[in-house]
């Protein structure tokens, strides 16, 4: 029977440590969490300014519910771009220094829709082995070839770059890497994208409200000039607090995406009350210098921390602190060791991390506390020694 395949298959992959499951949280987003009951300090939200539960978001969530309701009742072109919509992609175009911007009910369909509405059979997209999912998906939905070059080896792109014939060419990564936390050299492959006359999509997730001035991301981070080619989306469910997405860029290929992005032209719109706390979210980020500023200390805090540890902190300067374990029941075993301990880091597996780099994966928050560091590093230290907390 079909669904006996179901059961197999659910049953290897809890064999092999990859069996994924849900906790329930009782407590709304943030450090001191209460899960199945349990109190706990969490080190796995993306919330890595620590907004998603600031009064001034949720007053303004609460101002725009009275005014315009909860739902916007069609899709963006038909009749369901509402005013606060408006705004928040004017305010958006404005914070981050491009002509227009578009806003998305999530980062995964933004990029589904930039990269198959911008090239198609006969092109060939560039992509970075560690991009995210949703960047290899939308490289797949485009049809054009999908080039993956080896990662952050500007060598290796320049080369690939270099032996295409397709007819347009378009250079695709993350900005942060949501698993190893390094950030992508933008400034060398704008220089790429330049010299093979290639579109630059940069996903900024994680780069977004905690890099560059102000908070404007990895683009503003590396100083990167506005340029038509170069195409930037930014989430606003991580460091924003809230959900969504953007896509920025030349005033022409946002009424391109308009025109032509399935993913935009065939959904609902998302709540007007989201872009209202939008609004207020932008502005919490770009007063949010003291915010950064303790999240910067904290990272520098735990790495210190953790610097003679068995397992290898990889190198990042990100709110993303991924401790490589190796061995997937080992990283799970490790993980479960410090929730029974009040702790709740989550193990990462393949195919989310290449094989053979299970992971627990540190995610740091403004919203942290010095204590709250210094509480991961001992047990950490003493699963070290103990082999259990």
């Amino acid at each position: 029977m079909i669904w006996d395949e179901l059961e197999t298959g659910l049953a290897r992959l809890a064999t092999e440590g990859l069996h994924r499951r849900r906790r329930v949280l009782d407590a709304p987003c943030g450090p001191a969490a209460v899960v199945d009951g349990q109190q706990v300090v969490a080190f796995c939200s993306n919330d890595y300014l620590g907004l998603a539960n600031h009064p001034a978001i949720v007053a303004a969530a609460c101002a725009a519910a009275e005014r315009w309701g909860v739902g916007s009742g069609a899709s963006h072109v038909v009749s369901g771009h509402l005013r606060p919509h408006e705004a928040l992609e004017e305010r958006l175009a404005m914070f981050v220094g491009r002509e227009r911007a578009l806003y998305f009910t999530t980062g995964y369909m933004a990029n589904l829709a930039i990269v198959p509405t911008l090239v198609e059979r006969n092109d060939a997209i560039f992509a970075d082995r560690l991009n995210h999912a949703s960047l290899i998906d939308a490289a797949l939905l485009a049809r054009a070839e999908h080039v993956r070059f080896p990662h952050g080896d500007m060598a290796a792109l320049a080369e690939r770059l270099e032996q295409s014939r397709a007819r347009r060419k378009l250079i695709l990564t993350d900005a942060v890497f949501s698993m190893d936390g390094d950030l992508a050299p933008l400034p060398e492959l704008f220089a790429l994208a330049e010299r093979f006359d290639a579109w630059l999509v940069v996903d900024d997730a994680h780069g977004f409200g905690v890099l560059g001035p102000g908070g404007r991301g990895s683009i503003a981070h590396c100083d990167l000039p506005p340029s038509p080619r170069l195409i930037l989306m930014g989430t606003l469910g991580k460091a924003a607090g809230v959900s969504g997405a953007f896509v920025a860029g030349d005033r022409r290929v946002i009424d391109w995406l308009i025109q032509r992005a399935r993913p935009y032209i065939f959904t609902t719109a998302s709540s007007p009350l989201t872009a209202a706390a939008l609004l207020a979210s932008i502005d919490l980020i770009e007063q949010g210098d003291d915010r950064r500023a303790h999240l910067c200390r904290l990272i520098e805090r735990l790495r210190s921390g953790l610097a003679d540890l068995p397992w290898s902190l990889l190198p990042s300067l990100s709110a993303i602190q991924p401790l490589l374990i190796g061995k997937n029941s080992a990283a799970v075993r490790l993980s479960e060791q410090l929730f029974q301990r009040g702790l709740w880091v989550p193990a990462i597996r393949p195919p989310t991390v290449p094989v053979g780099t299970a992971r627990l994966r540190i995610s740091l928050s403004a919203a942290h506390t010095d204590t709250q560091i210094d509480a991961l590093v001992t047990a950490l230290h003493d699963c070290a020694v103990n082999g259990s907390c």
